[in-house]
Order: structure tokens, then sequence, then C-alpha cells
């Protein structure tokens, strides 16, 4: 074997062990993760809203609702742009959800990943690198917890009582059916019931609508360590755009990437308070969902998977990538997230996207 060979193999080991290196940097399994929960200094942080937040959660973790990290006014005017919110902003908000500089963050949602990565962005973006990306979200964690198991058999055997107790009921009201049997299902579905009641605190992901007690803590932003590399302003965009319009997609060395859903890249749907519907001019369309694993539950699918993806709309990591949802923290988090992965260093979240864009008059659309 020939010394230009045995170089070439050992920096091909050292760049992918560097890959492998930096990609375990950010994800974190569930079976890591539960060792962690209740832990000092580690705080578990939900991406999704009020609402899933009142369904399933992770037990004592705190909400950061991503689409709210976006701090815009009325007008998707960013005051402190590019970064997602200004920075005493950023502090009092994030110290009133008990985070300090030294706090393990674990950010997670149900396991699709945007509301996820939505969070990871936003601490990224203020140099907090102590940050995991729960992948598989709380179902991961569900599917972990041996209690959660039992709990689940528990509910289908009582859904299966419900069903036959409610028919024999109609019978016994039309005197067709048996009162004894009536009786026998209701006191089965009482044990389990009272099992069940008796289980529920135990389980790792739980529902209701109190909060846990939180201790706010002083966070500092420190300015010099602001991470731009996860984060565009309106004006790169629109210096992007011009360049794909002038040189074209292939010989522009920017991509811009859309991942939203094709009735909001026409312009047919319109959330919040955006005043028009449709597109950056030049983007590339690469809805979020294509990299999430749905049938394995898994934030991100494999890496070739991913990377296939990508490579098939010509997304390669000699470009200069931007990519953007409706508010920035969300689905375009999660192709950047996902992008970064696997080694693509040149990948940002436009952090005003379209909530900026589509109320910015005199920035050009298509649809």
């Amino acid at each position: 074997m020939t010394k230009k060979l045995l170089y070439f193999l050992a920096m091909t080991l050292l760049f992918t062990a560097t890959l492998q290196a930096k990609t375990s940097d950010y994800l974190i399994s569930a079976e890591d993760a539960v060792k962690l929960i209740g832990k000092p200094g580690v705080v578990f942080v939900t991406g999704d809203s009020d609402t899933t937040y009142n369904l399933n959660h992770i037990v004592g973790s705190v909400e950061m609702y991503a689409h709210h990290l976006h701090h815009s006014d009325i007008t998707g005017e960013m005051h402190c742009a590019p970064l997602f919110m200004c920075p005493e902003e950023a502090e009092e908000y994030i110290g009133s959800k008990g985070i300090d500089n030294d706090t393990l963050v674990i950010a997670y949602d149900n396991f699709r990943g945007p509301n996820a990565t939505g969070v990871f962005a936003f601490f990224k973006s203020f140099g907090h690198d102590k940050i995991k990306l729960l992948n598989g979200g709380y179902e991961a964690v569900k599917a972990f917890d041996p209690n959660q198991e039992i709990y689940d058999q528990y509910d289908e055997e009582y859904k299966s009582l419900r069903r036959a107790h409610s028919k024999e009921k109609k019978l016994v009201s039309d005197g067709k059916g048996s009162q004894a049997k009536l009786d026998a299902y209701g006191k089965k579905m009482q044990e389990l019931q009272e099992k069940m009641d008796a289980l529920y605190p135990m389980l790792l992901v739980q529902g209701g609508e109190e909060r846990p007690e939180v201790e706010p803590k002083n966070y500092t932003v420190d300015v010099s360590k602001i991470d731009r590399s996860w984060i565009v302003g309106k004006e790169e965009i629109y210096k992007a755009m011009k360049d794909i319009r002038e040189k074209g997609q292939k010989k522009s060395q920017y991509v811009i990437l859309d991942s939203r859903a094709m009735n909001e890249i026409i312009g047919e749907r319109k959330l919040d308070n955006v005043a028009r519907g449709g597109h950056v001019p030049g983007a590339k369309f690469i809805e979020w969902s294509q990299i999430t694993d749905f049938e394995k539950q898994l934030s991100f699918k494999d890496k070739k998977e991913m990377q296939k993806i990508f490579e098939k709309y010509g997304v390669t990591k000699d470009k200069t990538i931007y990519a953007y949802c409706h508010v920035g923290a969300g689905r375009s988090s999660h192709l950047v997230t996902a992008l970064k992965m696997l080694g693509y260093e040149d990948a940002k979240v436009y952090t005003g996207s379209w909530d900026e864009w589509g109320n910015s008059l005199n920035m050009p659309i298509a649809r």
C-alpha cells in the first residue's frame, strides 16, 4: 500500500470520525435522556404548544413554544434581526424557565422534529452549546418506559370493557341483557381505573395543565458568542435571491429552501397576520416532512436517506444554504439542523421567514 493511499485512508477515517462526533453532539437517545430526568443542572424543554403540553409532556419539563421564539411585532418587524429575540428579552425569557448558562438543555417535541429544532436553533444562535435534541421526542420516551407499556395495556382493556358495558347497558334497558353481567363489567372497569390511577404518577410522560414550579435563574447572553452560523436576516436572503436570478440555480453560490407546505408556497394559504402569500423567488421546495422518519417515529431519517434527498434537489456542500418557513423556529430549523448533521457547514435559518418577508411589501414574491 502506497504512502499516498495510506494518507488518503487516514484522512477519510479522520473526516468520518469528525462528522460522527459532530452528529452525536446534536442528538440524545431516549435511553440516555431518561437517565437525566429530574437531575440537577438539566432542563427538558418542549417546543410544542400549550395544547400539546397539556396532553403529553416529559415530567418536569418546561414549555418554550417554538413559534413564539421568533419575536416580531404584528407587522412582522424583527427588531434585533437576525436574532430570534433581542438579547435582553432572551435573557429574561430563558432565565424564567429555570435555565442558566451552565444548564444542559434537552429539546424535544412529539417526535416530528420542527418544534424541537426550533428550540435547538434558538439556543445555538445565542451560543448555548449545552443542548441536545431528543431524537423521537416524548414518543420515544413513552416507548422506552416499561410503566407506559403496562398503562397502555390497562387502557386498552378498559376501553374494550367500556364498549362491552355500553352495549350490555342498552340490552338491559331493552329487557334483553343481564344486570349481573353489566355489574361485572362495571366492577372490572373500576378495578382497572384504580390500577391506572396508581400507575399514572410513575409515568415518564404525563398530561395535565399544571406547570412545574420553576426557580428563575440568571441567564446572560454574551454578544461576542452569538453564533451567526445558524441565523441569517432579510438582507442576506434578498442578496441570495438576486444572485440566483442573475446566475441561475446551478451557477449561483446560494440555495434558498422553502420548507413549508405547498398551499403556503403557492400563496393559497396565509398564516397569522401576514399580508401576502407566496414564496421567495428562486426558492427550492423541500417540505420539512421529508426529513422526519414517520415510520420509526424519529425526528430524523437515516443520514444516507437525508443526504439523497438534499442531493436530489441540488443542495450541495459548496453552496451557502438559507432555509425559511413561516416563523423561522420550526420547519426551516428542521432542515438546517439536518444539513448541519450531514456536514453542511454553511446552512442557516432565515429567522424572519415568511412572517417578515410576506409583510415587507418592497420584497418581491412569487406564486
